[in-house]
């Protein structure tokens, strides 16, 4: 025993002194872990401090010193007295989007497949068109087809639009106008009910004959798909694997010659909205993206007494293969004069897809919306009259109140109408699904504001020009704008005795088949509808 306990001890200081020797190592290692990324912080702070290192996030940044939106920017001081820039030239100090200051989107596009464009008919200012554009520059759309007259026409907007890769501004001149009284649209039946009437009829038809012109240069310029939006449309790419139009629209079948996109109508809960895209989260849902019951068993509160379920039209917007013998169907839809085209449905692909993207349609979003509408339109406001101006009941009632009351009668019409001030019946149509959160654009768009990208756009275009130059392009450009007007005013598309003679020839005709009818914007089911629809 006494041996055993003699072997024992030798062991027992062995084992000691080796767990000693163990904890005094950990403690070291522990040690210096602690220490070195310390050290290696200090380190590196200290030599930003001193201006020796580079903040990789700087390399966004074309000149290399500064992420977009942080750097103070005397560029667009001398560009307060252009009212089209005051409210999109804000920056925020917080970056949103790693975008660099200059960058308009001007990438190779020779591997970008599909290649989509839009065309527009538009006379809207910068302040709704490039946040509408860069929008979808952002989710695809290369090239667009702006057909400007007004406000975007004029040399200070035209100008910067100009500048920005992709983008084809084709002004209503005396040529143009020449030009489209030739169309074989005046030949032909399908449109002849919208001719030779004011207001909305006219812009139908004067958006039919730039989508038949914006066909062929689409087919020049090598395109894959066109759209026709106006510039408060949004598209709505969700269901596509990514938030992309080419994602999209690859996805589609060959055999498919348009895809549908129903539209969602911006639903507002302020009266004071002043950037849509910016600030408009809530949408109603269209019929087609809704279950029957739902629809019928909500449609009165969803309706809140306006005459229909949405404000304005319901059939949604298209988009068109390039091909032989296309041609528009009215603002909403595309043909074909050779075959009856098909249209994506659930059946020929992808159902996720086609029960989520859309086409998001800001209605009467801002209160000036009432009086901008009345301006453009020099019908009587009185219920007959407005039948031969307007196609929906909502612009007919809109009109008259906008022309026969008071700012304050007009403002408390468009509460009662417009805005959604009723929380609780809000929040029951947001939890039937009627109405619905969208906020991608909201934020897509905020970033690309709070990058600098559109304030970048202005200045470049504008300092390419002298400020004698720029100038004296304004002041031609107003007394052009004046006589333009006049010549443009004294002669309405298809006024010309010629087209008048060759479409009472053409209404002799027998329609074939290939010659659809031109969908005009139509309202969702009614209530009266429910019947024949279930």
């Amino acid at each position: 025993m006494a041996g055993q306990h003699t072997f024992l001890k030798p062991n027992s200081s062995s084992s000691s002194s080796s767990s000693s020797s163990s904890h005094s190592f950990t403690s070291r290692l522990l040690l210096l872990l602690t220490l070195l990324p310390l050290t290696l912080a200090a380190f590196a702070f200290v030599l930003q401090w001193r201006g020796g290192i580079t903040d990789p996030t700087t390399r966004w940044s074309p000149d290399g010193h500064e992420f977009p939106g942080m750097g103070i920017s005397s560029g667009p001081a001398h560009l307060s007295s252009t009212p089209d820039c005051v409210d999109i030239l804000g920056r925020s100090h917080n970056p949103a989007f790693p975008y660099y200051r200059d960058w308009k989107f001007n990438y190779d596009e020779s591997n970008l497949r599909p290649k989509i464009c839009i065309t527009t008919s538009t006379s809207a200012g910068l302040e709704q068109i490039l946040p509408w554009m860069f929008y979808h520059k952002v989710i695809g759309v290369t090239t667009f087809f702006l057909f400007v007259e007004g406000k975007a026409a004029s040399r200070n907007v035209s100008n910067v639009l100009e500048s920005i890769p992709g983008v084809h501004v084709i002004y209503r001149t005396r040529e143009l106008e020449e030009q489209q009284a030739r169309s074989r649209i005046w030949n032909e039946t399908w449109l002849a009910s919208f001719f030779y009437k004011p207001c909305n009829y006219e812009l139908f038809v004067k958006q039919s004959l730039n989508m038949e012109m914006a066909i062929v240069m689409a087919r020049d310029a090598g395109m894959d798909w066109i759209i026709h939006l106006d510039t408060d449309e949004l598209i709505y790419p969700a269901g596509a694997h990514e938030y992309s139009m080419r994602r999209l629209l690859s996805d589609v079948p060959r055999d498919v010659d348009m895809v549908i996109f129903p539209n969602y109508e911006s639903s507002i809960e302020r009266d004071d909205i002043k950037e849509p895209f910016s600030e408009v989260s809530m949408f109603k849902k269209n019929y087609d993206h809704l279950p029957k019951d739902t629809y019928f068993g909500n449609y009165k509160e969803a309706t809140r007494g306006n005459p229909n379920y949405f404000l304005t039209y319901g059939n949604g917007k298209s988009a068109a293969r390039i091909q032989d013998h296309l041609r528009p169907n009215g603002a909403h839809r595309w043909h074909n004069y050779m075959k009856t085209p098909k249209y994506g449905d659930s059946s020929s692909y992808d159902i996720k897809i086609m029960s989520m993207h859309a086409v998001l349609h800001y209605t009467y979003p801002k209160f000036s919306d009432l009086t901008s509408r009345r301006d453009r339109c020099g019908c009587k406001p009185t219920k007959e009259d407005v039948k031969r101006c307007f196609m929906l009941e909502f612009d007919r009632a809109a009109f008259i109140i906008a022309s026969t009351a008071t700012e304050e009668e007009m403002l408390h019409w468009y509460r009662e109408h417009i805005v959604w001030t009723d929380k609780a019946l809000t929040l029951k149509l947001l939890r039937k699904g009627i109405l619905t959160r969208i906020y991608a654009p909201m934020v897509i768009i905020q970033g690309l504001r709070q990058s600098g990208v559109f304030s970048s756009v202005i200045v470049s275009a504008q300092a390419t020009l002298s400020k004698e130059k720029f100038l004296s392009s304004v002041e031609s450009s107003n007394s052009s704008k004046e006589t333009r007007s006049e010549a443009i005013s004294s002669r309405k598309i298809g006024n010309s005795g010629e087209s008048q003679a060759i479409a009472r020839k053409a209404l002799e005709f027998t329609e074939t088949a290939s010659h659809a009818l031109a969908i005009p914007p139509l309202s969702p089911p009614s209530m009266d509808d429910c019947a024949i629809v279930i």
